[in-house]
């Protein structure tokens, strides 16, 4: 059941990607031919106005196909009035930003709900203390960290940015036993790895969380507009610089993974509730919208970064150019996926 929701969730991302295609390029006066959830075969068609609405066998994909655009064959064009050639180039970067921006928006939707309905983070509640660090003979274990500074601690997350952006030494009030307490701590700079694996140095106090989870509810409107706001940048932001480190080699192409590892975690994730599911959704619609802003030809990013010469230069892309962009768009994309589908079978018959 879990392969099936995750099958489920990644082919609705990928409707919601070109629905937005579609809206927009619908809303600008476009002509759009197909809408498909799926490459390869077409296995059920149903038509509605001029559209051909396809389900397709291949369910990890999908497309949306308007008049006078063809990624298989770039020649073929059409200068209609209803035609995406004749539209101007920044229609049709608004239509290429659909896809991507429809991705974003829809995490954005689901970080605003998960805002509402209630958001489980690790409580501010310490839990080991490491020997010889600045807590020792300051934090007891079981600690309700309250405020650092002038920053309000809610969660175990708000401790590192607030440690971060203290002065040294900070002012620290704890909860302890019903009473609380006030201390001044002075952490140190310590050699750490971030997310990446890479070294950095950070101030460090010595605790770990106790692994107590609460959850947060954000009622006020503007307060879960602006965490899912915030949230939605923070992950972006995280993809970017993610792409960024595979880019330089900072991470290993070990870490790419493919369609199997990611209906395999997305599976795993309904066994955790609908909490981290969605969650996991939005991170995976936020992957999307940013992979495919990526200036590779074949990409909504390639062809937006063609528009974009086409503005600036006043006249379009010699033909032959963009056709062996394209091509090596392909190229790019095909290594990838296969290096994904690779790694993908190389963790599951090493057991990672």
């Amino acid at each position: 059941m879990g392969i099936v929701t995750a099958i489920l969730i990644l082919s609705f991302l990928i409707f919601f990607h070109e629905l937005g295609h579609f809206l927009v390029a619908r809303a600008v006066g476009v002509k759009v031919e197909v809408f498909s959830v799926g490459f390869g075969k077409k296995l059920l068609c149903k038509k509605f106005g001029d559209t051909s609405w396809c389900l397709s066998a291949i369910p990890l994909g999908g497309y949306v196909q308007m008049k006078g655009q063809d990624d298989t064959n770039p020649t073929l064009k059409n200068y209609d009035k209803d035609s995406y050639m004749s539209k101007t180039p920044l229609q049709k970067i608004a239509i290429l930003l659909g896809g991507p921006g429809f991705n974003i928006l829809f995490a954005f939707l689901i970080y605003l709900f998960v805002s509402f309905y209630g958001w489980t983070k690790l409580a501010p509640e310490v839990g080991q203390i490491l020997p010889k660090s600045p807590a020792i003979n300051i934090l007891h274990k079981n600690d309700i960290i309250v405020k650092i500074d002038n920053y309000k601690i809610t969660t175990w997350d708000d401790i590192k940015k607030a440690v971060d952006k203290s002065p040294i030494p900070f002012h620290l009030v704890v909860k302890r036993e019903h009473k609380l307490l006030q201390f001044n701590i002075t952490p140190k700079i310590m050699q750490t790895k971030n997310i990446f694996g890479e070294s950095i140095k950070r101030k460090l106090i010595g605790i770990s969380p106790s692994g107590k989870l609460i959850t947060i509810h954000y009622h006020n409107p503007l307060t879960a507009l602006k965490v899912a706001f915030d949230e939605t940048i923070s992950k972006s932001i995280l993809i970017f610089k993610s792409f960024e480190k595979l880019i330089t080699g900072a991470i290993g192409l070990n870490n790419i993974s493919g369609p199997v590892t990611i209906v395999k975690v997305t599976s795993d994730a309904t066994h955790y509730g609908i909490v981290p599911l969605l969650l996991l959704t939005a991170l995976i619609s936020v992957n999307l919208g940013i992979l495919n802003l990526l200036p590779i030809p074949a990409l909504d990013g390639g062809h937006i970064m063609f528009n974009l010469y086409e503005l600036i230069a006043r006249k379009p892309i010699n033909e032959s150019i963009m056709i062996k962009l394209t091509l090596a768009g392909w190229g790019i994309l095909g290594s990838l996926m296969f290096l994904g589908i690779f790694n993908d079978i190389v963790r599951l018959t090493s057991g990672s």
